[in-house]
């Protein structure tokens, strides 16, 4: 028996069984499954996996968290369900099915640039160093060289010493560190050529000399063509035909020229291949699709992609530096994180590159709040998991998500807490907004991409670093403060406060269940009654203003609209559940029934005002006996629904018979009400 082979019954039973599944992998953290009709999938049950530590879907995508051994629990799933599991790429075309044209769109973009991202981390991290050594001052040049008379260059300002001009070691390594630093970024068009034809399919050798056809040193340096006047280009940097000409010019650093030159080499490499016999297509394949898309490169799509970048740029630079920055750095700082959600967050990705490459500084301001970004929601999961440490499993979640997300990968935090609950979601969006206005404020520069979360203070220019720093503080502390303030006030937190009493009711099931396996008791065919609880004007669940309720979710029932402010227990039974706001309780039976009844709508929120327990978890209470006090028309004034739900949680084993049999009618409290039965 494999490790997981229990845990993978489970899961291939709570995601619809082996006939809902079109395909399954894993990534190094995911099981990745295409499923049939994904309303299948069981997420409460899933998620209750003991080796599961959460699900979401993307990009068509059922994905369920399991962790470093993710490996090992898909051998056993592959062992138990019989199914085969197949390829990343495999499992990514089945789940096109299930996307819009705009995901499949956003799918193929981020499919583009996921191959080159580890390049650009350490592009990052490079220029990140290189920012260290030789921005970073040290003391005044003046106090060594002129016996503390201060130096200054021809703007005035003073000249300060750094390690690179203190220690040659360094300034070697920071010269040697140049090459790769180059490499990465002003020949990033070869990367983004290459992982073009490797995502469609086509010869990826033929990417790799067309992203060269476009940052040879034959060409204009697309860095220099700013300063270079047109009458010098129309001169020395053109291909002459005779009778026109084409300008010889580079696309360093460029994004989207270098993406539509690859897909049209692509797409040209298709429709070659279907049309040319096999025999003949080595030759004449590559031929007619390298040679086209060259010149498309030079002549159409890479100045139109020139010119779409340079017009996006403008307008987020626009954005960045206009008088209205502050706002532009607020709602950018809110909305990267539901960017991250849709997967339209890939495009930010191009966007940063082209700030660089277009502007004269070469920094972006843009990177710097994506950074605060994934500190923001790293701190609120954070929170989180200080709130629920002694919670094995919330703990298990929480924690390694808020270390992924202080690294810059925040998706751990998004689908396994924050959206889940969306208090911490709605804290880390608040405070990215508060960051990415302060960012923007102090015009905050990053000189490279690609390291997010904390590290993300190495891209930053070096005098912009203090500035940085009370950003990253805002986005650590704001996060943190709301998502305690949400919670304690119980602001948002409905659907936790929903799991949480599901727990109780799981758990107290489960300590009822010992408690019969230690009493032997005589009750097959066992008929319950039940007494009314309250007095007042019963009607179907049905007309439950929560769907919840309504919809027979948490189990069948009655709704009982009260005269009177006192509920009482229809039963003999024990307390299992007592919400700390007192505004919901459940009792079972020695029988195993189970019921719960809750006061009003939404009345969580009032956090126990109003209402006054009789008794405590895990008292044993016979019918008649003071449940709650609740004041209705504290309740009513405060604008919240008096209705209460009574309803049999153990539905799977019991079934009920209303003993009113027009509705809605008047009760009193311990009036017969219905007959509960064993199935």
């Amino acid at each position: 028996m494999g490790k997981f082979e229990k845990d993978a019954r489970s899961l291939l039973q709570a995601i619809g069984g082996k006939d809902n599944v079109k395909a399954v992998t894993h990534c190094a953290t995911r099981m990745r499954f295409v499923l049939d009709d994904k309303d299948q999938a069981q997420v409460n049950e899933i998620e209750k996996i003991p080796a599961v530590k959460g699900t979401f879907t993307n990009a068509g995508q059922f994905q369920v968290i399991i962790g470093n051994d993710v490996s090992l629990f898909y051998n056993d799933f592959t062992a138990v369900s019989g199914l085969e599991g197949v390829s990343k790429e495999a499992a990514k075309s089945a789940a096109k099915s299930n996307q819009n044209p705009l995901q499949r769109v956003m799918t193929m973009l981020a499919e583009i640039f996921t191959p080159i991202i580890p390049a650009i981390i350490v592009g990052g991290l490079i220029l990140g160093f290189r920012n260290i050594l030789s921005g970073i001052p040290l003391e005044f040049l003046g106090q060594q060289v002129e016996r503390g008379k201060l130096v200054f260059d021809a703007a005035g300002q003073p000249v300060w010493n750094t390690i690179v001009n203190v220690s040659p070691f360094w300034n070697g390594i920071n010269d040697f560190l140049w090459l790769p630093g180059e490499a990465i970024f002003h020949f990033l068009p070869v990367g983004i050529t290459w992982s073009v034809t490797r995502k469609m399919g086509t010869t990826q050798i033929l990417g790799i000399v067309l992203g060269i056809c476009l940052v040879s040193p034959q060409l204009l340096n697309a860095y220099a063509v700013a300063s270079t006047p047109a009458s010098e280009i129309a001169k020395s940097w053109v291909w002459d035909f005779g009778f026109f000409t084409i300008n010889r010019i580079g696309y360093q650093a460029q994004v989207i020229p270098a993406l539509l030159a690859g897909l049209s080499l692509a797409y040209l490499e298709i429709f070659w291949r279907k049309r040319i016999p096999e025999v003949i297509s080595m030759i004449f394949v590559p031929f007619l699709s390298l040679i086209p898309a060259l010149i498309l490169a030079h002549t159409i799509l890479g100045p139109l992609g020139w010119t779409i970048g340079k017009g996006i740029s403008f307008v987020v630079l626009a954005g960045l530096t206009g008088p209205v920055k502050w706002l532009f750095g607020a709602i950018f700082g809110a909305l990267y994180a539901p960017l991250v959600i849709t997967g339209l967050h890939h495009m930010t990705n191009a966007i940063d590159t082209q700030l660089m490459a277009d502007t004269a500084s070469h920094t972006t301001g843009l990177w710097p709040m994506i950074a605060l970004s994934n500190i923001a929601q790293g701190s609120s999961v954070f929170a989180y998991y200080l709130m629920n440490r002694k919670n094995k499993g919330q703990a298990e979640v929480s924690l390694p998500a808020a270390i992924s997300a202080y690294l810059g990968v925040t998706e751990p935090a998004l689908f396994g807490v924050n959206l889940k609950y969306v208090y911490p979601f709605v804290a880390g969006m608040i405070g990215s907004s508060c960051a990415g206005l302060l960012a923007t404020t102090f015009n905050v520069q990053a000189n490279s991409i690609g390291v997010g979360g904390l590290p993300g203070i190495m891209a930053i220019n070096v005098k912009y670093m203090l500035p940085f720093i009370l950003c990253m503080a805002v986005a650590i502390l704001v996060p943190m403060a709301l998502t305690f303030f949400f919670r304690k006030s119980h602001i948002m937190t409905k659907t936790e406060d929903e799991a949480i009493m599901a727990q109780m009711v799981e758990e107290s099931q489960a300590s009822l269940e010992q408690d019969l396996t230690q009493t032997p008791l005589d009750l097959k065919d066992k008929v319950l009654e039940l007494k009314s609880p309250l007095t007042g004007e019963v009607k179907e669940l049905s007309q439950a203003k929560d769907p919840v309720f309504a919809q027979g979710i948490m189990g069948p029932g009655l709704l009982i609209q009260p005269s009177q402010g006192e509920l009482v227990s229809p039963v003999d039974g024990q307390v299992t559940v007592l919400f700390p706001t007192k505004h919901a309780i459940g009792l079972a039976t020695a029988q195993g029934l189970e019921i719960l009844m809750h006061i009003g709508m939404d009345t969580v929120n009032l956090k126990g005002e109003g209402f006054v327990a009789h008794v405590k978890q895990g008292d044993w209470v016979k019918v008649g006996d003071k449940l709650i006090s609740f004041d209705m028309s504290a309740l009513q004034q405060a604008g919240y629904s008096t209705e209460i739900p009574l309803v049999i949680t153990s539905q799977d084993h019991f079934e009920m018979n209303i003993l009113k049999h027009v509705l809605p009618c008047s009760v009193t409290q311990t009036e017969p009400l219905m007959l509960v039965s064993k199935k």
